[in-house]
């Protein structure tokens, strides 16, 4: 028996006690919860930064120390803030006040959910914007679903306690994880942190000590054994996992090959509870041939090289395969400029498990890892599915990137298969990009929009990496839905989603071509941690006063 178990134990005896009391809670009670944890959040950023980049060895690079501020302590204090706001709302009104328009195309809703009605979201991520669709048929008098019912108590809510099985690699995940099922779906939390990150623990219950005194959330260690344990324990009603596919379908048919393909077939899975997860990606993106101006190229470069490089790579949403048009004359030139600020880029201490033998998987036999152990940024150019099927099909989780071309007569022949492709050949359904001349926009924007109706992902960005819209908190992040137990792609159900929507399908993340200031998570940016810094102190205790400085270190970026 895991030294754990009787630590298991107590912790859900605390939390189902915790649980009757939560779906009791006035929304008064529950706003000052979070307005208590907004202030121990920021107390505890410059720990949580540090102890990150101890463990990622990244202390000495600026960009670093500014992923572990922006991907920490600003996401969760941005769901903190949004949060909040709903529930004041909630407290004079049925329903969220959404920040934008809504509309009505082809039976399908799409609202306006970002920038937020907060002036600072206008002004720190300008040119920015973002829409929900919601799945075909809901209407607005049915897009919030039940959840401000319930949480405005109309309706009652039964007491429940969720295990959120955390992830290891970016902060914020496990974090926002477990708020969201405690502030929206009035369940009790128990924490499991992944080893990878455990050392966070403390750290989170400092800045959750509010929570862990109302009884609505503990936070655990532990290995396979300690999660299994938890998964099966008859006090636990649901489960949210963020990791690989293998993990899930461990959990839910059985860890024996055999095991699970018989329940498969029989439709008897092991787990006979309720499990939401966020699970990997093959992640797309798609260069949609046309005429760019040198600068153009640069600026979707440099996006493009921020996604590979973000985190060392390990994110479920780091671009992993470059789909161009053969026919394209600025191909050669572009892959270029990727290459080049890829080769400029510092390469990283591959920190989480298993990178250097995924790392000799995907990557060109001729490259290894240097003195330090630091595996180098590679595009894979001219990759074919036939020759190299699981660059399409599996999740490398190192810093490795393919890319393929496409025949096509036409631009638009050659996005209408690109969008076939990644559909039906590539793996995964959480996020997918694409880059959009801004001219061939203008001329084709229904023929665009039908590609991005037809597109299968939970997030997709145009000019921008879909992976800001996950730190941005007010749009709805998960997997696109219709997954199953039985294939369930990159997941089914979501997070974030701080005005309640409900059913929702794909988020679309548009931006330019070239954004001013340069985004701080560039790697190529000057001071993203100066940057990262005024940020977390913006979110932390918002005033306009702190905006000039905030904008003096965005221009030298």
């Amino acid at each position: 028996m895991s030294s754990m178990q009787p630590i298991i134990d107590e912790s859900l005896k605390q939390l189902r006690a915790g649980a009757v009391r939560m779906v009791s809670s006035s929304l008064q009670e529950r706003i000052g919860i979070i307005e208590q944890c907004i202030i121990r959040v920021a107390a505890v950023a410059g720990p949580w930064m540090q102890a990150g980049c101890a463990a990622k060895q990244t202390g000495d690079l600026p960009a670093g120390r500014a992923e572990e501020i922006l991907t920490g302590p600003v996401s969760t204090l941005r769901f903190l803030h949004l949060t909040l706001n709903t529930l004041r709302e909630l407290q004079h009104r049925s329903l969220p006040r959404l920040p934008g328009t809504s509309c009505v195309v082809a039976d399908q809703l799409r609202i306006s959910v970002f920038p937020t009605r907060c002036l600072y979201d206008a002004v720190v991520f300008r040119g920015l914007t973002a829409e929900t669709w919601l799945e075909p048929g809901v209407t607005n008098a049915t897009a919030f679903g039940d959840r401000p019912a319930r949480l405005r108590r109309v309706q009652r809510s039964d007491p429940r306690i969720e295990l959120v099985l955390g992830a290891g690699n970016v902060s914020s995940i496990p974090i926002t994880d477990a708020l969201t099922k405690i502030f929206q779906d009035d369940c009790a939390v128990l924490l499991k942190m992944n080893p990878v990150n455990a050392y966070l623990r403390p750290i989170f219950e400092d800045a959750l000590q509010p929570l862990i005194q109302a009884g609505w959330l503990r936070i655990i260690e532990g290995g396979g054994e300690e999660g299994s344990y938890a998964v099966q324990h008859p006090l636990v009603d649901s489960i949210h996992m963020t990791g690989s596919t293998e993990t899930h379908d461990a959990i839910v048919w059985g860890r024996d090959a055999d095991q699970r393909q018989r329940r498969k077939l029989n439709n008897d899975p092991l787990l006979k509870k309720l499990i939401t997860s966020e699970l990997g990606n093959v992640t797309p993106w798609i260069i949609v041939p046309g005429e760019y101006s040198t600068r153009q190229l640069r600026a979707q470069a440099e996006c493009i090289v921020a996604s590979i490089v973000n985190n060392a790579s390990f994110n479920c949403i780091a671009t992993k395969m470059l789909i161009t048009w053969n026919r394209w004359p600025q191909q050669t030139e572009f892959l270029d400029l990727i290459d080049s600020i890829l080769h400029a880029t510092p390469t990283r201490y591959p920190y989480y498990p298993g990178a250097a033998t995924r790392f000799a998987e995907f990557a060109s036999e001729d490259l290894v890892a240097d003195a330090r152990g630091h595996l180098p940024w590679t595009l894979r150019r001219n990759t074919r599915i036939e020759e190299t099927p699981h660059l399409f099909q599996r999740e490398s989780f190192v810093g490795v990137a393919g890319q393929t071309s496409l025949d096509a007569d036409s631009p638009l022949e050659f996005l209408d298969r690109a969008v076939e492709f990644v559909n039906q050949q590539m793996t995964g359904t959480l996020a997918a990009n694409l880059t959009v001349p801004s001219a061939w926009h203008q001329r084709h924007d229904k023929e665009l929009d039908r590609a991005l109706v037809r597109l299968r992902y939970g997030t997709i960005g145009i000019n921008q990496w879909a992976g800001v819209a996950f730190a941005l908190m007010s749009t709805p992040w998960g997997a696109f839905p219709g997954a199953t137990l039985q294939n369930v792609e990159s997941g089914i159900g979501g997070v974030h989603n701080t005005y309640l929507l409900d059913r929702t399908q794909k988020t679309i993340l548009r931006g330019p071509l070239c954004l001013f200031p340069k985004p701080v998570w560039y790697s190529t940016h000057a001071c993203p941690d100066q940057v990262a810094h005024r940020l977390c102190s913006l979110y932390s205790r918002p005033s306009l006063v702190k905006l000039p400085r905030l904008f003096v270190s965005a221009l030298r970026g």
